[in-house]
């Protein structure tokens, strides 16, 4: 059943128990459209697990999930992606025998409405063909359209796959670690290119360096043994105490030190 709400996406007490171990404990979270949300916390707090719910792999054990004000708990990921979010991983899933263009026109073929039929040649769909063209131009790997996505550096399949995230015209992106393995200048890059992409759009980040997330969040989600302690500002996320003796302590302080050094910017 369709709805309308203020909020993009909404957590409302979802727990998630897998046999007597409670992984996600009665979270909350409301995300306004247009907000850039990055979730922290520390290993095991349960980022990941929550992703799954909001993308589907999982379903919650209790709680409920809205997306634009419709609940999407239980439905299938396929499901969820139609209604208008997609999904990048913290492992590279690229069709790795493609090439760049291939990959993206994949992704746009379906949002389009475009189902299988072997007598429908792909270099006639006009529209899903300038579709590509202008996602491979937003991520910038137009001049690597024809290259196979298997010869792309580290930096180059990650931004293929958020232009894959993106082809679908979801309004709600999430990206798993999006930097994760990158050096300190495609890191800067890359947020920018991030900034780009997602502009008027939802999007979750969870993300462990803390330049990146202040680089790039407008709100902050600490996320601590199943619960979110904190959701505000990175400036409000600074101050609190709470969040300091759960979580960042230090590791805030050396990501505010390295800023005022240099570093990416707040």
């Amino acid at each position: 059943m369709s709805g309308s709400s203020e909020f993009a996406l909404e957590l409302l007490g979802v727990h998630k128990r897998f046999g007597k171990s409670e992984i996600i404990r009665g979270a909350q979270l409301q995300v306004r459209p247009g907000e850039r949300v990055a979730i922290i916390g520390p290993n095991g707090a349960g980022k990941s697990t929550l992703f799954n719910l909001i993308s589907g792999r999982f379903a919650p054990s209790s709680g409920e999930i809205k997306l634009n004000g419709a609940r999407i708990d239980g439905l299938k990921p396929y499901e969820i992606n139609r209604r208008g979010l997609s999904r990048s991983f913290q492992v590279s899933n690229l069709f790795t025998r493609l090439s760049v263009f291939e990959n993206i026109r994949c992704a746009v073929l379906w949002s389009m409405g475009y189902r299988y039929a072997f007598w429908k040649f792909l270099a006639e769909l006009d529209d899903a063909n300038d579709r590509a063209e202008e996602v491979l131009e937003m991520i910038k790997l137009d001049k690597r359209r024809d290259v196979l996505a298997t010869n792309l550096t580290y930096a180059e399949a990650r931004a293929l796959e958020i232009g894959i995230t993106i082809a679908g015209g979801s309004n709600v992106i999430l990206l798993d670690e999006p930097t994760a393995g990158m050096s300190k200048s495609e890191t800067k890059r890359f947020i920018q290119l991030i900034r780009e992409v997602t502009q008027g759009k939802t999007l979750l980040t969870v993300e462990h360096d803390m330049g990146v997330v202040f680089g790039l969040a407008d709100k902050i989600a600490v996320l601590v043994y199943g619960e979110v302690i904190a959701f505000d500002t990175p400036d409000a996320v600074r101050a609190n105490s709470r969040v300091q003796e759960a979580y960042l302590g230090s590791v805030l302080a050396e990501a505010q030190a390295a800023g005022a050094a240099g570093g990416v910017a707040a």
